[in-house]
């Protein structure tokens, strides 16, 4: 089923996601690298057996031998996933480009059976924040102004309600933390191009920057965050979601006050009141 199309804004340029991501260098896919690991250790807690999995991502050759039977398919706006076919859905390292990530979530649900697993690694609010508090510093003492630099990324108590919002049951969200170490501003820049991870906003700036605001951020990120032996940190947070296809099998909460036993009782303790 086709969702009907935003009259929303679009917060991305998808067509020059779509150049960034050809000019990727393979070499400099260890977030993905990073994501199949959180991926694969999550499977290995499931108890179960997934025979018709899928995976959404951009990288095709990181994750294809992750499960060699998965449907892999690219992560456009609307994803190429027939309704109830799959037990599993890994959703890989895309959904932080998504204009409408909810979207992207509704269209993974339907694509799974009931009591499948719907798994989603993105990243972060706190990825990058040393590069945008250094560049916002920069520009606004260069030019007394921002521009839209680095993407907006939902933090993890906006992203597990967003499982919710799409119909899933049982929704976890939790987070890890990768740091990177560059020698300067122009190494981490130099990275992120090479993953495919530049600015495609829509709102950002057609115009060359100006050498000066890289040079006064590099020297704002240096003065804040170095590291004693002087290399840059680069936060990248890996968020991981996951949530299931409705089913009437799963556990489901008790009704409020439909309990047989006070908690006092059941950790054989005495039950007293706060003091004021």
């Amino acid at each position: 089923m086709k969702l009907p199309a935003s009259t929303a804004p679009s917060l991305f340029d998808r067509s020059a996601l779509t150049l960034r991501r050809a000019r990727a260098q393979d070499e400099a896919l260890f977030l993905h690298r990073a994501a199949v690991d959180e991926v694969q250790d999550r499977l290995s807690m499931v108890n179960r057996t997934f025979t018709a999995p899928a995976i959404v991502t951009p990288f095709h050759q990181i994750w294809q031998s992750v499960l060699p039977d998965a449907n892999i398919i690219p992560d456009d706006e609307t994803l190429a996933l027939t309704p109830g076919t799959h037990d599993l859905v890994i959703h890989a390292m895309a959904l932080h480009w998504a204009n409408d990530p909810v979207g992207q979530l509704i269209q993974c649900n339907r694509a799974l059976r009931p009591d499948g697993l719907l798994l989603v690694v993105c990243l972060g609010g706190e990825t990058l924040h040393q590069l945008r508090a250094a560049l916002g510093q920069a520009e606004i003492a260069v030019t007394g102004g921002l521009s839209p630099r680095i993407a907006p990324m939902a933090e993890l108590r906006d992203l597990g309600s967003l499982l919710q919002r799409a119909g899933l049951a049982l929704p976890v969200a939790d987070a890890a933390a990768l740091t990177a170490e560059y020698k300067d501003l122009y190494h981490l820049m130099r990275d992120l191009r090479a993953m495919g991870e530049t600015n495609v906003l829509s709102d950002r700036l057609r115009r060359p920057t100006k050498r000066q605001i890289f040079d006064q951020a590099q020297k704002a990120y240096s003065e804040h965050f170095a590291t004693p032996e002087d290399r840059l940190p680069a936060t990248f947070e890996l968020i991981c979601l996951t949530g299931w296809s409705p089913d009437e099998s799963q556990p489901k909460p008790l009704r409020p006050g439909s309990a047989q036993m006070r908690l006092a009782e059941a950790l054989k303790t005495d039950e007293g009141n706060l003091p004021d």
